[in-house]
């Protein structure tokens, strides 16, 4: 245990949260994510039990957000004729808002297919057992600056 630490954040995603570089990428995934095989070459953690909305919020009170990019938040578009609501978006930019002056504006979003592209290029995969759909976020780590 230790001191301002969440305490869902376990230690090996503490870890990889720390040997992340700048502008090194994290998923935070779905239920649905492919993240064994998207993450062939990324390090995948599993926090089964848990939805996004609670490990996002745990990482962004330790991890800043890159403030070289316009957007280091981004989320999987909804593929065109899936009639898909996606309210937990709207948790997601208030989560992201209490810890970046930008709010909203730091979250964009990368068409499905791409997004898949980009998954294989992070450093880590989380994945949890969240069942609302078109809920994986893709993070891009910052400078510490303290």
């Amino acid at each position: 245990m230790l001191k301002g630490i969440p305490q869902i954040l376990s230690p090996q995603l503490l870890k990889v949260l720390c040997e992340m570089g700048h502008s090194d990428r994290i998923i935070i995934s779905d239920g649905n994510f492919p993240a064994e095989s998207m993450g062939k070459d990324a390090i995948v953690i599993r926090c089964d039990g848990h939805g996004v909305p609670e490990i996002l919020d745990a990482i962004l009170k330790v991890m800043p957000l890159d403030t070289y990019v316009e957007q280091p938040v981004n989320l999987m578009e909804v593929m065109a004729g899936d009639n898909v609501e996606t309210p937990i978006w709207d948790t997601y930019k208030e989560i992201v808002a209490k810890y970046d002056e930008r709010g909203e504006n730091a979250v964009g979003n990368i068409e499905r297919f791409a997004f898949y592209e980009e998954a294989k290029k992070v450093y880590a995969i989380i994945t949890t057992s969240e069942k609302a759909l078109y809920a994986n976020v893709m993070l891009q780590k910052g400078v510490v600056v303290e």
